[in-house]
């Protein structure tokens, strides 16, 4: 499995990190994991391609999760793609027919199929996967592909979540603030270390990155291994990880 990653920031833009999208991918499938404002660009400098995704899978409907959804499907149009899957939480439904009502000039462009998940298991893009419902301000499911990959999408740190990952080759967890920030619905570093701890993690990677975090990236990792001493480190836009 390789994950690549197109935005590891936020709602509040830096110019180095775009909003949050994930591309996993096998031998012979591919998934989008979240959509957001920059991903489509981000995903022709990954060398991946808009055409190349049909599938997106959301983990909430945020704006920053899901902002280049429909610049998606219009770009896969205008390239004579034909189909488009989008799979998510409860609402995703009503969400996509809400944004296609403001923009009803894309409606019947591409066949588009809405599928909704909950915490259970599913099959999406050829992947069998996991939902699993995270601590957040609106409800957002983490996603766990087997033992290779966990994604917690948004979410305060808490030991259940810690738990669905246990295992995994590789966790990207949320981690949008540092210490000195009093945040809901996100987690710090010392909160997250606090979490993890006795979890048996290959490597962590923190994302949905706040501005606030820019020049504390050693102190973050610091803190979280004052509870928790697996490999931990930052992702970055447009790196990539073979698992």
């Amino acid at each position: 499995m390789r994950v690549t990653f197109l935005g590891t920031g936020s709602a509040m833009p830096t110019g180095e990190r775009f909003q949050t999208g994930i591309v996993v991918e096998n031998d012979e499938n591919r998934l989008l994991v979240d959509c957001g404002s920059g991903v489509l660009h981000r995903l022709q400098q990954s060398g991946i391609g808009y055409e190349n995704i049909s599938t997106v899978l959301l983990t909430h409907h945020h704006l920053d999760h899901i902002s280049d959804l429909l610049p998606l499907l219009k770009a896969r149009w205008l390239a004579g793609e034909e189909h488009l899957e989008v799979v998510g939480p409860k609402g995703t439904k009503a969400l996509l027919d809400g944004l296609l009502s403001v923009h009803d000039y894309l409606d019947g462009k591409v066949e588009l199929q809405i599928r909704e998940v909950g915490e259970q298991e599913f099959s999406v893009a050829g992947f069998d996967v996991e939902g699993f419902e995270t601590r957040h301000s609106m409800p957002c499911l983490a996603y766990r592909f087997g033992d290779d990959f966990t994604f917690s999408g948004d979410s305060e740190a808490f030991s259940a979540l810690a738990n669905f990952a246990d295992g995994c080759s590789v966790l990207v967890h949320d981690c949008s603030f540092p210490d000195e920030v009093d945040v809901a619905n996100h987690p710090t570093p010392t909160q997250l270390g606090e979490a993890l701890s006795g979890a048996d993690i290959g490597r962590v990677y923190l994302t949905h990155l706040y501005p606030h975090t820019d020049g504390k990236h050693e102190a973050m990792v610091s803190s979280v291994a004052e509870h928790y001493d697996g490999d931990v480190r930052f992702a970055e836009d447009l790196f990539s990880v073979t698992i």
